[in-house]
């Protein structure tokens, strides 16, 4: 018996796992044979059976291949057929060829296999019946999926014989004429790893014409040549390359996954919007999410697997991860009782049948478009979200469904594959539609779930999510959040992974959603989202059914547009977002031809076609221009394949090496992995010799096994049910979503715990969780009027409403914004101003007399107006005066540091303290509330106001590391300018900056607003030393790690990898040119010169000594710091000047930290290691004395760059008696400091020029800010 067997560890195997011929077993053709004799007109079905299995390889290295080639060397071949021998008959005139075991794939059932080919069962016909294809999926024990495609055809039954003994002839005891009018079923079965199967329904079809030409004794030779030839085919990488193959008299295309985490797609995905309704395809597409027990019923078997696949389509990236049998035969029904969630196909046939023994099922029938119950119910799945719904209808009716329509003005085309290429770009076109408009459902279903996220401690707040949603929508997501498959997607949502999902959320997120991103401030309704609000009919829907659920019956809900009868476009222009799938193109694709493969069963054939196949891949790459990068992979990817599978170990090895400097996105580790490990000992030793492969070894095998295996933990928030110290309720807080700053965290902890033991217990959290949670349900529940919104900014949020108050202004409500206090009046609602938090003088907690009362009244004096605002706020007094102080304090000090990062702290240092008055006991409330003044108690401890020189000059200042529980050190920096490339869209060809932090995070600025617009890259996790722009569309990092990592500008995609040096990048340098020429260094003392375009090093050389931390280029040489000199070489590396730290400084001990060149005054600017100051040389002649330029209060120089003819110096120094981050301004022809900049609460640890207009700085961990200067 066949029996299941690993496959080759490192060779790949093709397109094809195996290959079956099926029909009815030897006894069952007695009956229908004697039937059709006799005249009996409905003979028993057919038993059918495997009668033949084909199993690559077909040719292997024992396979000697022979001198003149000839057609007898065909059956000289390794047969490697299955038979079964239970069939054998117990005596026969002819001994064929042996039977032979063969090795099938796992998750092949040979036993299954033959209902499965027959799932309608199989009878003999009375006259030919038409060729009919339908599809398998098989799924093995460990969930991997295996894809089918049958094609079943009818032959005469005296025809048949070949099928049992080789011959044309049956055995004696069988007649030798044929039954007149008897036609015999047989199936030709071919599966694939992956889910091809329009290519695989066109491969059977061309195999059928061959088939019904052929003799009978020929069929076997016929499949075995086809199998083999689809075996030789390597499977083609994700990317824009397709694979075409001549599988006459069709061309065949395979195509590639449009990335690694997406499926193939090779089928018709509008399919389902054929047979449904959109309202059912959001009904079915809920069963899915809420992993019901489904069942697709359809009179066409072929039906059944393409519509069920289309529907997992819809959902990537989310993943049907339970059973999945598009296809049961009737053999097969009982497995419909199974009690987990189930996809099954059944034909229509059985509907009745199934729907009576089986409760509840959802039964959906294709053939009618209908979903129902089993149990003759309701169907109990819940509706998807009414916003998301209307917006998927609207789109999906926008589509043109129809081929016709687009083929009415074009002729007719006279050439077979051109009309099919024709075909498919129009089906392709439809698919990027289709797909677009599902992934904007699942986005606009979930895109609020990465608000309930904490990504430091893996946590989903499920409950708080859920009160966010409307009561209409709580069971589908209730429904939806026990799923394994959400489950899965929180943890592909919490490792930040960019898959289709992250990607369109990002593309199509609001510049309100952008910007909170950046803010420290809990989020709440802006003025703008709020005036959207009043004039959505869908929110005003939305919202009722939030407020009052009885009250839906009054709900007018817009009607959708009704589908047309033309099925022409849908005119949209109303619609909101409903056009957005309309502008969707596929992105462009490119197809290599696979050479012909003539006799696939002669080993030299075979040879000689992977030697073809090489040498049209190296050719292609050949033609490619420079800046093909993408292409260029998948050719390195497909060509390593082919190596891979010629046997060409180390070739392959090398071609998978090229990956890192093309796409790192589709380097295959894993099978790099087990090709290396099944090299032999001789290869292995060779591979070390090559540098590159010595590195990738390192990298894939030796390091993979110290890597440790990420965290994908998903933990739902609980409140804590122990008492917690300090630690514990900083993890606490940052689980529940409220705070993320661990320093606010620990002013919380001071505030719960004044006059208490240093814990908290649990319901004193349960308690201050429930007040911050109720305050937000009730800001987001402000709404304000429109003439009250008019006086507002479009970006301010009401944070905090009074109760209503006397004042002496009215009586009303008093609100506050992060940029302004004012008064909501009663009656008549209007808006009237306090004060903006800029313009207040003072604010007072006093009492007025009324009657025998004393009633706390709040006092607050502004600049601009003589009378002062009262407000009679009684017992709400002290808690508004300790809030607005805080306010004010935190505007005057985001003023004077040019952050506005101050005011967000601000904001939620307020909301704190309204949490822990609504906590705490009324007595010693307030008390523990000042706690968190902490801006108020900044202003009044340290009014030293910055000095005006560091006031004038800074511009404004930014956060990186907003959002995060501490800060990040800025490590680099890098302004590129603006240009609009043909390329880039409008909004990415603005200035950027990129700022690199601590364990290679890096976040892109937009450096025209300073808001972010990437929010993070992943250059390795170690800290990055150098970044430069290389030419215009790349950004290039070196790491500590001695990788340097390139970041594609257009596609912010960081996908190359340059490996090739040994040690820790430290420096840059770009060479202006066509193309460009980048010099990097590393602390070894190695530099390499590299081409920008191709990526390739054109010049190595190496300094003695090592230490080497920077470079750059100035008249042709390259200028080297190595600590103990600064050295100058000529391209080629030989040593043009030296200055040696010892010459010049005999009697002290340091080193050189880094240097400057000003090719104007031909001079050259150093700092050293421990001396407070900058020293300048000649170039004309370096022995000479240095000139030294003292910084004042300097402890430590760590950067410095020129902008202009200044030079600017980053350091730490003392400033008003505290170590601060300071930078000085040096006029270069002068060299006199011009200014002393107070910069950072942190040591300044990179510099870097925008445009010669501004410098930016960044500082260390303690603060991890960046500063934007005006250079004068």
């Amino acid at each position: 018996m066949a029996e299941a067997a690993p496959s080759h560890p490192a060779l790949p195997s093709g397109l094809l796992e195996l290959c079956a011929l099926l029909g009815p077993s030897r006894d069952s053709l007695r009956g229908p044979e004697v039937s059709f004799r006799q005249g009996v007109g409905s003979p028993s079905p057919l038993d059918p059976e495997v009668l033949s299995v084909f199993v690559p390889p077909f040719v292997t290295k024992e396979d000697s291949p022979t001198a003149g080639v000839s057609s007898a060397t065909l059956s000289k071949t390794r047969r490697r057929s299955f038979r079964k021998k239970r069939d054998k008959p117990k005596t026969e005139p002819w001994k064929g060829l042996p039977p032979e075991d063969v090795s099938v794939p796992d998750g092949v059932d040979l036993l299954a296999l033959p209902q499965l080919c027959f799932p309608g069962g199989m009878y003999v016909a009375s006259e030919p019946k038409e060729d009919c294809v339908h599809f398998l999926v098989l799924t093995d024990v460990c969930g991997n999926r295996t894809y089918g495609a049958v094609v079943q055809y009818y032959r005469p039954l005296r025809d048949a014989s070949c099928f049992y003994n080789g011959k044309a002839h049956w055995e004696p005891s069988w007649p030798t004429a044929g039954v007149a009018g008897c036609f015999v079923p047989f199936a030709v079965c071919v599966i694939s790893k992956l889910p091809y199967y329009n290519a695989l329904k066109d491969c059977l079809s061309c195999l059928l014409t061959h088939l019904k030409l052929c003799k009978d004794f020929e069929v076997d030779n016929h499949i075995k040549d086809f199998a083999a030839k689809l075996s030789l085919i390597p499977s083609p990488p994700p990317g824009p390359l397709h694979l075409i193959f001549n599988m006459k008299p069709l061309q065949i295309v395979f195509p590639s996954r449009a990335d690694p985490e997406s499926p193939v797609i090779d089928l018709d995905l509008h399919l389902p919007l054929l047979c449904f309704r959109p309202e059912k395809v959001l009904q079915i597409l809920t069963c899915l999410l809420t992993e019901q027990r489904i069942v697709f019923f359809s009179s066409s078997w072929a039906l059944l697997p393409l519509v069920a696949e289309c529907f997992l389509a819809y959902l990537h990236p989310l993943q049907w991860q339970h059973t999945f049998v598009p296809i049961l035969s009737r053999q097969m029904l009982d497995f419909v009782m199974a009690p987990t969630s189930f996809l099954m196909g059944c034909h229509l046939d059985h509907f009745d049948e199934v729907s009576k023994e089986a409760d509840g099922l959802i039964l959906i029938d294709m053939d009618n478009g209908s979903v129902t119950c089993s149990d003759d119910r309701e169907v109990h799945v819940p509706d998807i979200p009414l916003l998301a719904a209307h917006t998927f209808i609207q789109r999906v009716q926008s589509l043109r469904l129809h081929h016709e329509l687009d083929l009415a003005h074009l002729g007719t085309s006279t050439d077979l594959n051109e009309g099919r290429a024709r075909r498919r770009a129009w089906q392709r076109s439809l698919n990027c539609q289709v797909q677009h408009a599902a992934l904007q459902l699942l986005v606009d279903v979930f895109r609020d779930v990465k608000n309930h996220l904490n990504y430091e401690h893996r946590v989903f707040n499920s409950e708080e999510f859920l009160k966010t949603r409307a009561p209409g929508d709580q069971r589908f997501y209730r429904q939806v959040l026990d799923t394994y498959m959400f489950h899965s997607f929180l943890k592909a949502r919490l490792s930040r992974r960019m898959d289709a999902f992250a990607q369109m959320d990002l593309h199509t997120q609001s510049e309100e959603d952008r910007l909170n991103g950046m803010l420290v401030s809990p989020r709440r309704p802006t003025i703008e989202k709020m005036t959207s609000r009043k004039f959505s009919p869908l929110h005003i829907a939305h919202r009722r059914m939030v407020v009052s659920m009885p009250n839906l019956q009054d709900i007018a809900v817009p009607e959708l547009p009704a589908r047309n009868a033309s099925l022409r476009k849908v005119d949209t222009a109303g619609c909101g977002s409903g056009s957005i799938a309309l502008n969707v193109s596929p992105k462009p694709t490119y197809m290599f031809k696979i050479p012909e493969i003539h006799f696939p069963l002669v080993s030299q054939c075979v040879q000689a076609y992977y030697a073809d196949c090489v040498a049209q891949l190296t050719k292609a790459m050949s033609l490619l221009a420079p800046d093909s990068s993408v292409l260029l992979a998948r050719y390195f990817y497909l060509r390593g394949a082919v190596h891979l599978m010629h046997g060409q170990l180390l070739d392959a090895l090398l071609d998978f090496q090229s990956l890192y400097k093309t796409d790192i996105r589709i380097f295959p580790a894993d099978l790099v992995r087990r090709t290396v490990r099944s090299l032999s000992g001789p290869q292995r030793a060779q591979a070390e010799q090559v540098p590159e492969l010595r590195r990738l070894i390192s990298e894939v095998v030796d390091k993979a096994g110290e890597a440790t295996k990420p965290d994908d933990r998903v933990k739902n928030f609980e409140l804590p049910k122990k008492h917690m110290q300090l630690d514990d309720f900083v993890r606490r807080v940052q689980e529940s979503g409220i705070v993320k700053d661990t320093d606010i965290i620990h002013r919380l902890f001071e505030a719960l715990t004044v006059g208490h033991e240093k814990q908290i217990d649990p319901e004193t959290f349960k308690d201050f969780y429930n007040c911050w949670k109720e305050a937000e349900a009730e800001a987001q529940e402000v709404s304000l009027p429109l003439s009250v919104m008019e006086h507002l900014d479009k970006n301010e949020c009401v944070y905090k409403l009074s109760s209503s108050v006397k004042t002496n202004r009215g009586v009303g409500k008093i609100a506050m914004t992060q940029k302004r206090l004012f008064l909501l009046t009663e009656g008549r609602p209007g808006y009237v101003e306090i004060s903006t938090f800029r313009n207040i003088e003072e604010v007072r907690s006093t009492t007025v007399a009324f009657l025998l009362l004393r009633i706390p009244t709040l006092k607050i004096k502004t600049v601009s107006k003589k009378e002062v605002f009262e407000a009679n706020l009684k017992t709400e007094c002290d808690l508004w005066h300790l809030m607005v102080k805080e306010m004010w304090a935190g505007k005057k000090l985001a003023d004077d540091h040019k952050d506005p990062q101050y005011i967000q702290q601000a904001l939620t240092h307020v909301l704190l303290m309204d949490a822990v008055v609504g906590t705490l006991p009324s007595p010693g409330a307030i008390y523990a509330a000042s706690k968190l003044s902490h801006f108020d108690r900044m202003k009044n401890e340290m009014p030293t106001a910055v000095p005006k020189t560091t006031s004038e000059t800074l511009k404004h200042k930014i956060n990186p590391s907003a959002g995060e529980t501490l800060p990040r050190a800025v490590d680099v920096l890098l302004y590129t300018p603006g240009h609009l490339d043909p390329a880039e869209k409008v909004e990415d060809a603005r200035p950027k900056l990129w700022c690199a932090l601590s364990e290679g995070k890096v976040t892109v600025f937009d450096a025209s607003s300073w808001t972010v617009h990437q929010h993070c890259f992943k250059a390795g996790n170690s800290k990055v030393n150098c970044m430069v722009m290389a030419e215009q569309n790349q950004v290039w990092v070196g790491s500590e790690d001695s990788v340097i990592y390139i970041i594609n500008v257009h596609s912010m995609s960081c996908n190359k990898q340059l490996t090739d040096h040994r040690s820790g990048v430290t420096d840059l340098a770009v060479q202006s040119g066509t193309p460009s020429k980048v010099y990097s260094s590393s602390t070894d003392g190695t530099i390499l010169a590299w081409n920008a375009s191709t990526l390739r090093v054109t010049d190595r050389f190496q300094l003695p000594g090592g230490r080497l931390s920077s470079i750059s280029l100035h008249d042709g040489c390259l200028w080297c710091c190595t600590g103990n000199s600064i050295v100058a070489m000529t391209s080629g590396g030989l040593l043009c000047q030296e200055l040696r730290v010892s010459e010049n400084f005999k009697d002290i001990s340091t080193s050189f930290l880094s240097f400057q060149l000003l090719p104007e005054q031909e001079q050259l600017w150093a700092a050293c290691a421990g001396l407070d100051s900058i020293y300048t040389w000649s170039l004309k002649d370096l022995t000479q004395r240095p000139q030294a330029v003292r910084l004042q209060d300097c402890s430590e120089v760590s950067c410095m760059i020129r902008v202009k003819k200044q030079i600017w110096v980053g350091g730490t120094g003392l400033a008003q008696g505290k170590s601060k981050g300071k930078i000085y301004v040096i006029d270069a022809e002068r060299k006199t400091v011009e200014k002393e900049l107070v910069a950072h609460v942190d040591t300044v640890k990179t510099l870097c020029s925008a445009e010669d207009r501004y410098v930016l700085s960044g500082s260390g961990k303690a603060e991890g800010k960046i500063a934007i200067w005006k250079v004068e």
